[in-house]
């Protein structure tokens, strides 16, 4: 049941939203919450997940603001049904992600983002690695916040 915020949740999260993603929003737009998802001017562009912001795929489709990794494409069906993502199948790494970052899941074949996680090591402890879970799969193609709209 989408729920409208008051002006006091928006001011912060207008701040919160450009200091954490260089993306800004008028406070003067409609914000609204739909089951812990952010609504903007009826477009779901964050959801919230463990208290954490997060920018939906379809925000990260309009713009990329989050560092990435690049998946090969045998990797991508495992998740888009929500498989964690393992350091055999990543093909390039921002050297720059930090530990407990957000990062944006990019497909190999397309260069499109498929998901977005959370970095379980950095970017450089990543590269050193050959095997093991190494992203926290949190939202992808196809899931509840993907079919929001659908």
């Amino acid at each position: 049941m989408k729920k409208s915020m008051r002006n006091k949740e928006i001011k912060e999260l207008v701040r919160d939203i450009e200091e954490k993603f260089g993306i800004k929003f008028s406070r003067k737009e409609k914000f609204e919450i739909d089951d812990n998802i952010l609504l903007i001017n009826e477009h779901p562009f964050f959801f919230y997940y463990e208290r954490r912001l997060v920018p939906t795929l379809k925000l990260i489709l309009e713009d990329n603001v989050l560092k990435t990794i690049t998946v090969d494409m045998g990797a991508v069906k495992f998740i888009v049904n929500g498989a964690d993502i393992m350091r055999p199948g990543i093909t390039k790494i921002d050297e720059n992600i930090e530990n407990n970052e957000l990062i944006a899941i990019i497909d190999e074949k397309h260069n499109k983002p498929i998901g977005i996680g959370i970095a379980l090591f950095s970017g450089k402890e990543m590269q050193n690695l050959a095997e093991g879970k190494v992203v926290k799969n949190i939202h992808y193609v196809g899931d509840r916040i993907w079919n929001y709209w659908s």
